[in-house]
């Protein structure tokens, strides 16, 4: 289900293209601005609301708590996700398999950023300055192939799950409170009521 009222433009920062070498050394230089790489153009990631990161937050809290750090690692606003050498985009909530990072952790220069699909990721719907969370990250995670998909929306207290099928679908439940379990991460579950009262 897709929403027309979230058709907001995205707001880039400048029009120049940069190549994903340029984009990876802008942000491994820079620690003040959460960057993304939207078809080659530059965009900041806006501040949030408290909600919004309350949210965020709460729920990579619930993740990590049931997950052994051996095998994930969960980042809030943090890892990234690469669809290609134009795109990287930066997750609410990612769950990485820690062997992703565990050849590289000390390596200084070692860049958080995945193309393989991931088990999971979330967006929480921000009330300002636009929607292009949902508008154009959420259809890209699932090209990418990424697990298990979430979309939080803390005002109207609901989440949209979309999970990978094995012909490679994906299938759409929306919850409006209750237990729910993470399909991708066996033996997770996240008590939305709990988790929407933050």
């Amino acid at each position: 289900m897709f929403d027309p009222r979230l058709e907001t433009p995205i707001m880039a920062t400048t029009t120049t293209i940069l190549s994903e070498h340029e984009y990876r050394e802008l942000v491994q230089s820079d620690d003040d601005h959460s960057w993304e790489l939207w078809d080659g153009v530059l965009v900041e990631k806006p501040p949030m609301s408290i909600k919004h990161d309350n949210e965020s937050f709460l729920l990579g809290h619930f993740l990590q708590n049931q997950l052994d750090w051996r095998e994930f690692r969960v980042n809030v606003n943090g890892g990234k996700t690469r669809y290609t050498e134009r795109n990287f985009y930066i997750p609410d909530v990612v769950v990485i398999p820690a062997s992703y990072q565990l050849p590289f952790e000390d390596n200084p220069r070692s860049f958080n950023a995945y193309t393989e699909p991931l088990p999971f990721v979330a967006e929480v719907w921000p009330p300002s300055p636009g929607d292009y969370d949902m508008a154009a990250k959420l259809p890209l995670y699932r090209q990418r192939g990424d697990l298990e998909i979430w979309f939080i929306h803390p005002y109207e207290r609901t989440l949209t799950v979309w999970r990978k099928q094995p012909d490679g679908s994906y299938a759409e439940e929306i919850y409006r409170g209750g237990i729910v379990a993470v399909a991708s991460l066996p033996g997770v579950e996240i008590d939305l009521d709990a988790l929407l009262a933050s």
